[in-house]
């Protein structure tokens, strides 16, 4: 799909800039040839007035510059008299070719292709007068013109494509990550949930076996309601990742007192960390207002506090701290712990992603902080984490009103 993608972004690409180069060759290709034309006109005209001061040595010197001769017809065709050097007027049936060439076609100026000549006719009181300008120096500048866009399209069009190459690989970047990142969530989450599914069904074969007594069954029965808690809470957590995703929470935002807030999340992890031999210390500023949805931020609270509990070395103080910052507040959730490495640390808020494998069965599913990080982007901040002196701590910084 990929290199399907990368295939279609060239071939736009290139489509493009070919549409492009040949307007741009053609509006320039039409502006020359009007162009020269225009210019030749406005000699055979000048010629056409006064064909004998043309000749003469400084008169209109800037407006001849291609080779012509003139030619005076009388009313019944015949040619009455001649000028002009840079041709061989003594070739009568020549003469009488162009003359009738060019009157055939009644126009007062044209080309005669196969004679390389441009006209331009104009009646006097006995006569009529054709001056007649070579064109080979304009077929020869348009043709040039014409060679010269080949070999400039032909090395654009290379130069375009080369970077097309590149811009198509980097533009696909974000798709594959996001492909792979795709990839590994189905994978990830067909695992997490074939396990409490294997276990149900094996306790589920197991109770309708008549081998076992009550005692064994109500263990089995109590197996397949823990699994199916489990799954449940999986799959609560995956659609919270997707409605994230889609822009479906349906968040209402209002201000609201965050010191309060954490404050309130605090009350029911303590008895929490005391059955844990951790101290649970808290260090909030108060009447730090926030724009945001209580719900998602008393969520994100709850999350920071329950990787708090699972992951802290007791004994040990776990320690929470709101502060004013100059871009807004910052709210730590610190606990003493086994250092997480940079390698985990960049990837501690990627989906499924679990330090310690053991706590997959452990209502650990690795979407907590992917959560976190969803709930504190939609509200305009970051999180981040930080593993320094024998403690790991989580920083989530929001915007204050």
């Amino acid at each position: 799909m990929l290199k399907k993608l990368r295939v279609k972004f060239v071939s736009i690409t290139m489509a493009i800039v070919a549409v492009m180069l040949s307007v741009i060759f053609g509006l320039v290709y039409r502006f020359t040839s009007t162009n020269l034309e225009e210019e030749s006109l406005r000699m055979l005209q000048s010629l056409a007035r006064s064909p004998i001061q043309a000749a003469l040595p400084g008169s209109s010197g800037q407006e001849i510059r291609l080779p012509y001769f003139t030619l005076d017809i009388g009313y019944n065709g015949e040619v009455m008299a001649t000028s002009g050097g840079y041709y061989d007027l003594s070739d009568g049936e020549f003469l009488q070719e162009v003359v009738s060439a060019a009157l055939a076609g009644g126009a007062q100026t044209g080309v005669l292709k196969e004679y390389h000549l441009r006209y331009y006719r104009v009646s006097t009181s006995v006569s009529q007068r054709l001056v007649f300008a070579d064109t080979s120096s304009e077929e020869a500048t348009l043709h040039n013109l014409l060679e010269s866009f080949a070999v400039i399209g032909a090395l654009g069009l290379l130069a375009f494509w080369l970077v097309s190459l590149l811009l198509a690989r980097w533009a696909v970047k974000p798709v594959e990550a996001a492909w792979q990142q795709q990839k590994q969530f189905i994978s990830d989450a067909s695992h997490e949930l074939k396990t409490p599914l294997t276990v149900i069904m094996t306790n589920a074969e197991m109770l309708q076996s008549p081998d076992y007594d009550e005692e064994n069954r109500a263990q089995f029965s109590s197996s397949i309601l823990k699994m199916a808690r489990q799954m449940r809470g999986l799959v609560e957590s995956l659609l919270e990742l997707a409605r994230m995703d889609n822009g479906n929470t349906k968040a209402v935002f209002q201000p609201l007192d965050l010191s309060s807030l954490v404050w309130e999340a605090l009350l029911p992890f303590e008895p929490v960390f005391f059955e844990k031999g951790l101290n649970l210390l808290s260090g909030l500023d108060s009447g730090i207002t926030v724009n945001g949805c209580g719900q998602q931020l008393h969520q994100l609270v709850d999350i920071l506090l329950d990787n708090a509990q699972k992951y802290a070395a007791a004994p040990g103080d776990v320690t929470v701290t709101l502060r004013r910052t100059h871009a807004g507040c910052l709210l730590a959730v610190s606990n003493p712990g086994e250092p997480i490495s940079r390698e985990d640390l960049k990837n501690i808020f990627q989906r499924f992603y679990r330090i310690d494998k053991a706590r997959a069965m452990d209502h650990s599913y690795g979407l907590g902080l992917s959560i976190a990080q969803g709930i504190v982007e939609a509200h305009k901040g970051r999180i981040w984490a930080e593993s320094t002196g024998g403690r790991n701590t989580f920083y989530t910084e929001l915007p204050a009103m």
